[in-house]
């Protein structure tokens, strides 16, 4: 399957806030198909004895995260889509966002971007559901976003309450490039991405995603998809990145399908829009601007490309799979790929990337491999399957 992914950070000059849903980072993430994978909904909790003082704890989390709901919309894949009034969405609980002004839409777009801000306009044109819980026909109501509930099997899954809903912490860029075998051993974190050289300045960025199923072999490993928007201290120290792409993460999600998902760094000239789809895009929402400090105003650096967790669970390396589980060498129709990139330059105009790096710190076990044609403009084939011979 085929899914665009634009990022774009609106300038201070142009940007007036009234909104949507917060999901700051005009990373436009277009998605040309949809992608509703029928796969069989595992149960992923470990069962264990829980006592009834943790039980309370979470249940008093979830009662703060799960807002009220205007109307609830059972999916067919057991998932309850929560239609919350946009002024009551979770975001808004952050600290950093205590007045923010909810913002309907971008002040202007990138030049040659055609933008849709009715995600339901799109459904109707398109005659299909590109969510799971839109296959019912049942929509959440005007003035409303859509929430999956939580619940506590998804907090059980987890290594702790604090750990509920974070993503593990990733090694820096530079720490990547100058020590990959000990950020793999330390962390476990592995990568195949393309890209930019440091220091340019963006303001938006934009890739079409080939997504597949890819195999997890334990339950607390994931397997991803997605763009990084970067900026601040890559040794770690004060780095923002705003992420979005696609995963499959059992111990978050509880099943074995891939999902649309976004993540942000937590620590100002604008907000950073997310829209997802083709002719037009589709606004999801932002990231608010206060959110940030150096991505406050530009990005400095963007990655493309995919990561897996490996634990060595059984003693080796992991068999969990990234993109399709194909080498980038087997090529269209095997491998999993990106094609399409662009960034979003000073001039407000989405431009093609003609120059980017790549890195595989574990060539064996996943590997990258970049070009360029008129149909594609710059792509890249990435992914591989783990354990193998060459890769114990």
């Amino acid at each position: 399957m085929d899914h665009n992914i634009i990022f774009e950070r609106k300038k201070r000059s142009f940007t007036s806030y009234t909104p949507h849903l917060l999901l700051a980072f005009l990373f436009t993430l277009l998605l040309q198909t949809v992608i509703i994978v029928e796969s069989k909904n595992l149960n992923y909790t470990r069962y264990r004895q829980v006592s009834g003082l943790r039980l309370e704890r979470i249940q008093r989390h979830l009662d703060k995260i799960n807002k009220p709901p205007v109307l609830t919309i059972e999916s067919l894949d057991g998932d309850l889509i929560d239609c919350v009034h946009k002024k009551k969405q979770p975001a808004l609980d952050h600290p950093l966002l205590k007045n923010h002004k909810i913002q309907k839409m971008p002040t202007r777009m990138p030049k040659g971007m055609n933008m849709n801000i009715n995600v339901e306009s799109r459904n109707e044109r398109s005659g299909g559901a590109w969510q799971m819980w839109h296959k019912n026909g049942t929509r959440c109501p005007k003035g409303t976003v859509p929430i999956r509930r939580s619940t506590v099997h998804d907090v059980l899954r987890a290594n702790s309450l604090y750990e509920f809903g974070k993503k593990q912490r990733r090694s820096s860029f530079l720490l990547r490039r100058a020590d990959a075998p000990d950020v793999v051993s330390g962390n476990g974190h592995e990568h195949a991405i393309a890209y930019t050289e440091s220091g340019q300045e963006v303001y938006g960025a934009k890739a079409t995603i080939n997504v597949w199923d890819p195999r997890i072999e334990v339950v607390n490993e994931f397997s991803l998809s997605q763009i990084w928007i970067l900026s601040g201290s890559f040794d770690g120290s004060d780095l923002n990145s705003i992420e979005a792409g696609w995963q499959v993460s059992p111990e978050l999600y509880g099943d074995n399908r891939p999902r649309l998902f976004t993540y942000w760094t937590d620590p100002k000239i604008g907000n950073w829009w997310m829209s997802f789809g083709d002719n037009p895009n589709t606004l999801v929402g932002y990231w608010p601007v206060e959110l940030f400090t150096h991505l406050a105003d530009r990005a400095t650096m963007v990655e493309w490309g995919g990561e897996v967790v490996n634990t060595r669970a059984n003693g080796q390396h992991t068999s969990t799979q990234m993109g399709s589980g194909h080498f980038a060498d087997d090529g269209f129709g095997k491998a999993s790929y990106f094609r399409n990139l662009e960034i979003v330059d000073t001039d407000n105009s989405l431009t093609s990337v003609n120059n980017i790096l790549t890195l595989a710190e574990n060539k064996n076990c996943y590997n990258i491999k970049s070009s360029y044609n008129n149909k594609w403009g710059t792509y890249f084939y990435y992914g591989g399957p783990g354990n193998n011979p060459q890769c114990p």
